[in-house]
């Protein structure tokens, strides 16, 4: 039943990821310039529901495609760099207590996003990397 619906829920988690991304990346933003609508509770709720939705669909295409973390590789790294990339923007968004912690915070974060495409991309645990093979 759900394979009959692969592309419909592969094309709502790179639709979320595209949000959530860009919504990141606008916040991070806001929050450099210390503008407290970055953590506007309006922000925050679309941020929760886009990736509510996103993490819903990885769960279904995982179920699908029969490729699990601690199994395959490739989504074992794009797990790790998943809890790498909240903790990250955790601190761009809330935590970090300077604004230099921020912004590396906040680059840290961008770049772990950027790797995190890489691997989901190739499929392979070394991201874009593996593209100079």
């Amino acid at each position: 039943m759900l394979a009959a619906h692969f592309l419909a829920i592969r094309a709502v988690h790179v639709i979320c990821v595209a949000l959530s991304g860009s919504l990141f990346c606008v916040r991070g933003i806001l929050r450099l310039q210390a503008l407290p609508v970055a953590n506007h509770r309006l922000f925050r709720l679309i941020s929760q529901s886009i990736d509510a939705l996103l993490l819903t669909a990885a769960v279904l295409l995982t179920l699908i495609v029969h490729q699990y973390p601690l199994v395959n590789a490739w989504l074992t790294v794009k797990l790790a760099l998943l809890i790498v990339y909240i903790v990250l923007g955790s601190f761009a968004l809330r935590y970090a207590r300077t604004d230099r912690g921020r912004a590396l915070a906040f680059i840290g974060a961008l770049a772990t996003f950027g790797a995190i495409v890489g691997v989901a991309l190739t499929r392979s645990p070394y991201g874009w990397l593996s593209l100079l093979r």
